[in-house]
């Protein structure tokens, strides 16, 4: 980066300032009450990101038959709502009221209420009174949690009857709010086929849209499965839209769930979470919710009264905490690497940016910077992206690395035709740390008669950076 002149640093927002975004963040768990909201609302609030995903919670709500109290949820969709956050809810777990195995799983998770009529009709009269109460604030309901994993399906997954369930709950759903939007799946698994029977036995006349989640270290994998979860879903609905619900990676090395044992540090997760949200921008995903805002325990598959079941520590927040003896969230909260990652991306992404095709191809040469040829070939994950309201695009590209083993930079020479983008704000942007940069004559060269830009040596990361042209984003300059 010392060849480029650095001018300053991306203006990040708040996401009361953005009125439109792709980008969101988890905020689950709550259900089972495992961090305090109050110690995040600010901080999440100023991320700049619009969707965030909460869990419905129950059992922490019917702890009587037949009687409802959604004072915690009412607070916490009220503060995320007055910071500029647009909730959408999960819609889980058991209860024990109904279940006696539910009873005896830490926060009833995985206990779906289908086995027994008196089940079905508390789950119907619940969901009813729940979208009901906020169906003013909240229009996305998502029904049920990854399903096809025994820990959130706990007698074994079937996607027959998921989506059965799922039919009897998009009913509860539309008899309460007939306009609600219904998202179905929430899958974790990468095989197509639990979804495709799903969407068979009935899930693909009911959804509005179909969620994933994608824990991997190679975003290499979002592309396939966009498109096969897309053209799944044309063959039911063309109107069906496809949404990354949960991504991320841990911070460190000994923390529990999705992708445990790795070597990770916060910054591999910085990495992970800046690659994977551009492949979901790139696949034009509905929105993207990167897993999670708060370090906290897993807890999916604890037990009644034997706290060590879960005190599964997991590491996902782009939010560092504590934990106090009974796994609660606690000391200061405070931002990782993978925080301002997220704000430099959420501010990128902020308004109506959708991907397009730009004139950029590579065109490797000698490079006096590695003493050999720059990458070149099919080497990198590149893609453009537009404002439709200003014409200003931005080109998106790195080298996919293995994240466990390397910290990777190169150079890469790009031509780019320019004929329909300003090169008088060109800009060569880091969301790492949020930095922008000029790029001199002396990388940036005239060819084909100034129709094209001939760009040599520039440096490439095993992370997205972004030339930009136009007023892509804006630039607080130093």
């Amino acid at each position: 980066m010392e060849r480029l002149k650095r001018i300053g640093k991306i203006s990040t927002l708040s996401s009361k300032e953005v009125p439109f975004s792709r980008i969101g963040i988890g905020f689950e768990k709550l259900d089972r009450a495992v961090f305090d909201p109050n110690k995040a609302y600010d901080l999440v609030g100023a991320l700049g990101v619009k969707k965030i995903r909460l869990q419905s919670g129950w059992a922490r709500t019917e702890k009587e038959k037949g009687v409802y109290d959604f004072s915690w949820l009412n607070e916490i969709v009220d503060e995320l709502l007055s910071r500029g956050l647009e909730p959408w809810i999960c819609l889980c777990y058991g209860n024990p009221l109904y279940d006696e195995r539910a009873a005896k799983v830490f926060g009833a998770v995985g206990c779906p209420p289908i086995f027994t009529d008196e089940q079905k009709s508390a789950w119907h009269d619940y969901v009813v009174a729940l979208v009901s109460a906020f169906s003013d604030r909240v229009k996305e309901w998502e029904i049920w949690n990854e399903p096809d994993g025994r820990w959130c399906w706990k007698h074994g997954p079937s996607a027959s009857e998921y989506a059965a369930f799922s039919v009897d709950t998009a009913k509860a759903i539309r008899e309460a709010d007939p306009g609600a939007y219904v998202i179905g799946g929430a899958v974790t698994y990468r095989s197509i086929n639990y979804i495709a029977e799903a969407m068979a036995c009935g899930l693909g006349a009911v959804a509005d849209g179909l969620s994933f989640h994608e824990y991997t270290a190679r975003e290499e994998t979002v592309f396939e499965r966009v498109r096969a979860f897309r053209a799944l879903a044309r063959e039911y609905n063309p109107k069906i839209e496809i949404i990354q619900g949960e991504s991320g990676s841990q911070s460190r090395s000994d923390g529990c769930g999705a992708l445990v044992g790795g070597s990770w540090t916060p910054r591999k997760q910085a990495k992970q979470l800046l690659r994977h949200e551009i492949a979901d921008m790139m696949t034009d995903v509905k929105f993207s919710s990167y897993f999670s805002a708060i370090d906290m325990i897993e807890a999916l598959n604890g037990s009644v009264g034997d706290k060590a079941s879960y005190l599964d520590y997991g590491y996902f927040g782009v939010i560092g905490a504590e934990f106090d003896k009974n796994g609660f969230s606690t000391g200061t909260y405070a931002p990782k690497p993978s925080y301002y990652a997220l704000q430099n991306v959420a501010a990128l992404f902020a308004g109506d940016v959708v991907p397009t095709e730009l004139p950029v191809m590579q065109m490797p040469s000698h490079s006096p910077r590695l003493f050999h040829p720059d990458l070149g070939g099919c080497s990198l994950i590149s893609g453009g992206f537009v404002r439709p309201e200003n014409g200003a695009k931005a080109f998106a590209y790195w080298f996919p690395a293995d994240l466990m083993t390397t910290d990777f930079e190169s150079t890469v020479t790009f031509e780019v035709a320019v004929k329909n983008l300003d090169t008088e704000k060109l800009r060569l942007v880091d969301p790492m740390d949020g930095s922008v940069y000029t790029v001199p004559d002396t990388i940036m060269k005239p060819a084909a008669n100034g129709t094209v830009l001939r760009f040599e040596h520039l440096p490439v990361r095993d992370y997205p950076l972004f030339l930009t042209f136009g007023d892509f984003v804006g630039v607080t300059e130093e």
